[in-house]
């Protein structure tokens, strides 16, 4: 199989393979990054040589402010890797940073859903919840 045919395959099952929704965007050096979760949960990079996948990680961003930034969790050089190898491996790192994202959510003590540390308010009340009690006392 040529180089063509498997970055088109690695697109494929990229769009197929992350949580829902995904979204694409074209770099202008010809990369592509999936974004994909809703929260964000997995950010790849898909160059001409390498997939790069990403997890986001919780960080202080400002005094009582959390943030999301990314953290890689691992790199294939897609173009060295045999077919079956090269999507067991990225098959494994997509699950491993999925499983590393969901053990960081907490449950909103308001509404009960799981929500991203940088989308808890130091009550442990998600944004959305916080908005609506803020709406009913004004």
């Amino acid at each position: 199989m040529d180089a063509p045919e498997r970055y088109e395959q690695l697109i494929a099952y990229l769009e197929s393979h992350l949580p829902e929704p995904v979204e694409r965007h074209e770099h202008a050096d010809g990369a592509l990054e999936f974004v994909a979760g809703e929260p964000p949960e997995i950010v790849v990079s898909l160059t001409e040589g390498s997939v790069v996948v990403s997890g986001l990680t919780p960080v202080r961003d400002i005094p009582r402010t959390m943030a999301a930034r990314l953290r890689r969790v691992g790199v294939l050089k897609w173009q060295r890797l045999p077919e079956t190898a090269l999507f067991n491996a990225l098959g494994a790192l997509l699950k491993g940073v999925r499983e590393s994202r969901a053990a960081q959510f907490r449950t909103c003590e308001t509404c009960g859903q799981p929500t991203p540390p940088e989308r808890l308010q130091k009550d442990g009340i998600c944004q959305t919840c916080a908005e609506h009690r803020k709406r009913l006392v004004h």
